[in-house]
Order: structure tokens, then sequence, then C-alpha cells
């Protein structure tokens, strides 16, 4: 069994994730209307969205609803549900009917963010109103707001676990690799790791990780200097390599070409999954699926990057995707209300038990107990006049870290053994180089 006080905390993580009410996310698309003379939201706007299950079960309209009661010169507010969130936008946004309100694309670059969206405010206004904007901040202008903030780490089963004689969280990558293979050992069908591979975003979510293996705030700070980000003790290193092995050592589903994201919520909760890389967002909707299933949503628990630094855990907390507002918007005023009152007064982060966005706002249930134990890491922004560079050396190089083919190419080779791990790392950091001397 887990140590008491941290299993009585998992336990309490994955209780409180089933009984949270699922809420949603906006969606966009143009509109002629603009708000009154006074200023007062009126009119329509489209509100892009990925969340597509709570457009689906009706919580997008509870928010419509809550949001035209109190701007009532409000007409409508469309909500699009987009499947392959990142993919369709990044196509609509060749044009300018990509909504109104969206959540900004990762592939947006931060030397990008103003030719598609409009400034919110500076850096120090709206920072001291909300947390993580630097990721969508450039030149001191900060273009996107969080709906919510998410610790890093991963979710998993905590009955096929316990059910494997896991006793402890793992601390170490090769104790995360040893309690994968006790749960396949354990004589069941079970998929020890899940790496919804054919969906592609989620392996972006191993990123998240990212900083928490090194426990630096700065460690994408200083990847830019360095020509070696892919070592075997480099955050980069540590989960690619991770990934690499668990994939090469059979940890994970049998046919990662025939992965689903939704049918996958269901195999965690009825314990034919055993883990997934997710952040915190994961544990309402991967609790609601299993009480879908006929299972317990008691069952659904959270642990941190399993890699501990002087004796200590860390998980890297941070904004998931922001709301911004398209530069083309014909209602920027009701589009910049419905951001505010979302974050507000919808309730939407303590639902997806995720961290609030406003400074010092709540903690939700299912957190408390693992903002206790773990160290939180909130990463440091780039220094002025480098905030592209990262992106700068990523696109130059060619590995496009932000795309979800970089990693399903090393999960091939890991399946295929077309290359080894050190064989990809020498690769990748040969590429990165030739990206920094591209970028300058």
């Amino acid at each position: 069994m887990f140590p008491q006080k941290r299993r009585t905390r998992l336990m309490a993580f994955a209780a409180a994730g089933s009984l949270l009410a699922l809420t949603a996310c906006s969606s966009g698309g143009g509109s002629s209307d603009e708000a009154n003379d006074d200023g007062a939201p009126s009119g329509e706007i489209t509100v892009l969205t990925w969340r597509t299950d709570l457009v689906e079960d009706g919580t997008f309209d509870e928010y419509v609803e809550e949001f035209k009661a109190k701007y009532p010169d409000v007409t409508d507010v469309k909500v699009e549900g987009l499947t392959d969130y990142e993919g369709e936008v990044k196509t609509r946004m060749n044009t300018e009917n990509y909504g109104d309100v969206l959540a900004i694309p990762g592939s947006v670059t931060p030397d990008q963010l103003g030719d598609f969206f409009e400034p919110l405010g500076t850096q120090e206004e709206i920072g001291a109103e909300y947390q993580w904007i630097n990721d969508k901040s450039f030149k001191g202008q900060s273009y996107g707001i969080p709906v919510v903030g998410n610790v890093q780490g991963f979710v998993y089963n905590k009955r096929v676990w316990e059910e494997a004689g896991i006793t402890e969280f793992p601390d170490t990558p090769q104790a995360f690799l040893d309690a994968l293979q006790a749960i396949k050992d354990n004589g069941v069908e079970i998929a020890p790791l899940y790496t919804n591979y054919k969906d592609g975003w989620p392996l972006s979510q191993w990123d998240g990780w990212l900083g928490a293996v090194s426990a630096d705030p700065d460690w994408k700070n200083k990847i830019v200097e360095s020509d070696t980000p892919w070592t075997d003790d480099s955050d980069y290193g540590v989960v690619d390599g991770l990934i690499y092995d668990a994939v090469a050592q059979g940890l994970t589903e049998a046919d990662p070409t025939t992965t689903n994201w939704e049918e996958s919520k269901r195999l965690l909760g009825t314990g034919e999954v055993a883990t997934m890389v997710l952040g915190s967002w994961a544990i309402p909707q991967m609790a609601a699926a299993a009480e879908a299933a006929g299972a317990s949503g008691d069952d659904i628990a959270y642990a941190p990057t399993p890699v501990q630094v002087d004796g200590k855990f860390h998980s890297v907390a941070g904004g998931d995707y922001n709301l911004g507002i398209n530069v083309n918007s014909e209602n920027k005023a009701t589009a910049r209300a419905w951001i505010d009152w979302f974050n507000h007064e919808s309730g939407f982060s303590e639902s997806q038990a995720g961290l609030s966005p406003i400074i010092d706002g709540p903690v939700p249930a299912a957190l408390e107990g693992f903002v206790e134990e773990v160290e939180l890491i909130t990463l440091n922004p780039a220094p002025e006049g480098k905030e592209a560079l990262f992106a700068d050396i990523d696109t130059a190089s060619g590995i496009v870290t932000t795309d979800p083919k970089f990693r399903q190419k090393n999960i091939d080779d890991a399946r295929s053994g077309a290359r080894t791990k050190q064989q990809i790392f020498d690769d990748l950091n040969a590429q990165w180089a030739e990206g920094r001397a591209s970028a300058g």
C-alpha cells in the first residue's frame, strides 16, 4: 500500500475528481456586433474550444446562459467544439475566420502573437491579476490568459498499481519503469502505460515534466545556450529516454497506431490501462469516465514527475490553454468580457481539478494534498529580446518539439529498433546545434 499519508491524499484526489461537475471552454467565429456605446457587452461572439466533451454534455450551454444573464444585451455566444483543435485552428488561421475568442494554439510562436491576437494589456497590468501569462506575452504585451492552472505528473489507476504491489511513488525514471514492469508481470491483460500515439497531442503532455526533472525553472532558457539538450540526465533526455525505454520494453499498448483518446479515458477508469502522462486537468475527465463505465472514480489518482531532487518531488505549475481574442474580431469588447467572466465566475478551474489562474485564487480539493507534498515550480520567462529564441531554434532545427510527429517518430524507432536511444539523442542534438547556428 502507499504510505498512509500519501495514499489518503490520493484517494481524496480521486473522490473529489469523481464528483466534479464538468464545465466548459469557449469557441469562436466573427461577429458584426459591437459593444454598446457605454462599453457594455452586446451582440454575439463565437468561441472555439478543444473541450468537445463539454459541448456535447451541455456544460457550455449552461455557461452561455449564465453569461447572457449577466449581460442581457449579448444576443448569442456560439460555441464550436473542435476535435483536432490544434490542426483545425491552425488551418482556419490562414483566414480571418477563427472565432472571436479561442485558445491560442501551441504552434503560434511568441513573435507571431501580435499578428493573430489582440493585445489584452501589458504584462505588468495583466500580471497584477492573473498568473502564468508569460508564455503568451511578447515584448511586454500579453495576448492570452489561461483558463486553468495545471500541475504536471501522471494520472493512474490506483487499484491496478496497488494490486501489482507498488507501494510508493516512483522517485526515479528506473523506478517508474520498474512499476510499469510490475503491472505487466501481474498476469493481467493491462497496458501499463498508454501513449495515445494516434491522436498525437497527448504526447506533448510529456513536456509538462520539463523543468521538474532538474527542478530548474530556467531549464528552457539554458538549453537555448546548449548544443546538447538530450543527455541521460537532462530534462529532455530523461523525458524522451523514458518514453523510448517504455516502448522498447513492451510496457505500452500493443499497437500505438490504433489508440483512441476518448476510449482511453474508459480504459484507464476500468483498469485496462494503468497509467497516462497527462496534466492534472485529466483527473475529473478520467474519474467521470470511470463512473460512466461502472467503475469507481475513486480509483483515479495523480502522482508527480518520477524524479526527486534533493529528496523532494517537483512539479511544474502553469497555465493550460490561454484564451485570446482574434485580432480580426468585430466584437472585441464582448470577447474580452467572456474571458474575464469565464475566469472569475464560471467555476471552470475548480471543476477541472485545477489551480485558479487568478492570483491567490482557490486550490481545488483534488489538489490540496498534492500541493502540500510536492514543491511547485513556475518556469521563468525568457529574457527580454529572447522571447522567440527557443521557437526560432526549434523551427530551424527541423525538430519542432510542438509537433507530435517528433515523438511519434521516436516511438516508431523504439518499436522497430531502427535507432537506439543514444542514436536518437545524437541525431536530435545534431539537429539542435544546426538550428542554433541557423537562428544565430
